[in-house]
């Protein structure tokens, strides 16, 4: 039972990290850490941005949460393995498949495809303002929808 209940903290955190960087992206990067988050949005010939310390924020909230507790396993272990593979996951879809950081990562998967556009949708404002679509792993078909008749 224990087993079940933790892996159920860890596909919750998952889920609350989508919604928690929904939230951060459009309040916070899009708000007062503008002036690191514009990297992701400017043309960059380098391959690290400003943005990416963020990654290692959260990076690090996942490893403390996960050392605290590393003895005994508790709540905030399978917390902070939550946050770090949300990490991965986003790591994968944004930066590899969308993003395309590294070159290796093709996929006609209907939903990455769906995942890819939408993200386009909210590049497509390259400023502060204005912007739409900032979750990564939940798709709006209204995003989607709206974008066509554009």
């Amino acid at each position: 039972m224990l087993v079940i209940l933790n892996i159920g903290i860890v596909l919750l955190t998952i889920v609350f990290m989508e919604c928690l960087s929904w939230a951060i992206h459009k309040y916070l990067f899009h708000g007062v850490l503008w002036f690191m988050h514009k990297s992701h949005h400017e043309h960059n010939k380098s391959f690290f941005e400003w943005n990416d310390l963020f990654a290692f924020l959260f990076a690090g909230i996942s490893l403390y949460l996960m050392f605290i507790e590393r003895e005994d396993f508790g709540y905030r272990f399978f917390i902070g393995l939550g946050i770090g593979l949300y990490g991965i996951i986003y790591f994968i879809i944004h930066d590899w498949f969308v993003h395309r950081r590294f070159k290796t990562f093709k996929s006609n998967n209907t939903y990455l495809k769906a995942v890819r556009k939408a993200h386009k949708v909210h590049h497509k404002n390259m400023g502060k303002k204005d912007s739409r679509a900032f979750g990564l792993l939940f798709v709006r078909k209204k995003i989607l929808a709206a974008d066509k008749g554009e």
